[in-house]
């Protein structure tokens, strides 16, 4: 697993959203920045928070140019349940291989638990800021929204 850097372009990949939609991270370049959280669990106290707390900032990365896109081990049909529970409007990626936290070198929280990592990506494409806080749901928020303001000269 080799570990993803800042000033690195971000891996492309294709993935099925819990709507059954194609999502391939290369058709956002040059159209959209991104912002893609790696989280270990639907449904747990901090995994939900933090899900919510992206929702609740929603429309500011939309009006920024930033999709946010959610990825955990869960599956779809579990990340449809999730979603419908708490309202999210963007996308949530079934990992259930591990494959995606490998490609992006998530490390493992205590070599056990899958981590949560945040990446924000520009409209290139390149990796502009990781942030890695296990039990911090609402700094990944305001770690994106800080990076992204860097991105746009803010």
């Amino acid at each position: 697993m080799s570990k993803l850097k800042e000033g690195d372009r971000a891996p492309d990949f294709v993935a099925r959203t819990s709507d059954g939609s194609e999502f391939r991270l290369s058709d956002f370049r040059g159209k959209s920045g991104l912002v893609l959280f790696f989280y270990p669990k639907d449904g747990t106290r901090i995994c939900t928070a933090e899900a919510c707390a992206f929702r609740d900032s929603y429309q500011k990365f939309q009006e920024a140019g930033f999709e946010v896109v959610g990825i955990s081990s869960d599956s779809n049909g579990s990340h449809l349940e999730f979603a419908a529970e708490h309202r999210l409007s963007f996308p949530l990626l079934a990992d259930e291989d591990g494959a995606l936290r490998r490609l992006f070198g998530v490390p493992k929280l205590l070599g056990l638990l899958p981590g949560r990592v945040t990446y924000v990506i520009n409209r290139e494409g390149i990796v502009c800021r990781i942030f890695s806080a296990a039990f911090a749901s609402d700094e990944h928020v305001q770690q994106a929204l800080n990076a992204i303001s860097l991105i746009l000269g803010g």
